[in-house]
């Protein structure tokens, strides 16, 4: 990770659940999809990306989560993004929301996965 993304990475709920602090963008794209990465088993689980406390968001950042959702699509796994007031804003901004299956707060999402 760099200064300017600060990540972790936890199992719950049956899921994958990353969360990040700091900056997604043109200078930390690349550790964040590197850090998901080295995190994905070979035992399929529901992606949860937590956003929450990003601080910015660009088109960068955007990109790895469209591979991200990609990745998961083509395997038939659930993959969320939960973003803050910032983030919604950005995705919905280039109305991604649907394909990014974003979410409002982690308790939403992981609540969904269930469903």
């Amino acid at each position: 990770m760099t200064v300017s993304l600060r990540g972790g990475f936890e199992q719950q709920d049956g899921c994958m659940l990353f969360r990040f602090t700091g900056q997604l963008d043109a200078y930390s794209d690349k550790q964040f999809l590197a850090f998901v990465g080295d995190h994905l088993t070979s035992t399929p689980q529901p992606l949860v990306i937590d956003l929450s406390r990003i601080d910015f968001i660009d088109s960068s950042g955007l990109g790895v989560l469209v591979q991200l959702a990609k990745l998961c699509n083509g395997q038939g796994l659930q993959f969320l993004v939960v973003g803050n007031a910032r983030v919604v804003q950005t995705v919905k901004l280039v109305r991604l929301e649907e394909f990014l299956h974003l979410q409002p707060d982690l308790d939403t999402a992981l609540g969904s996965l269930a469903a």
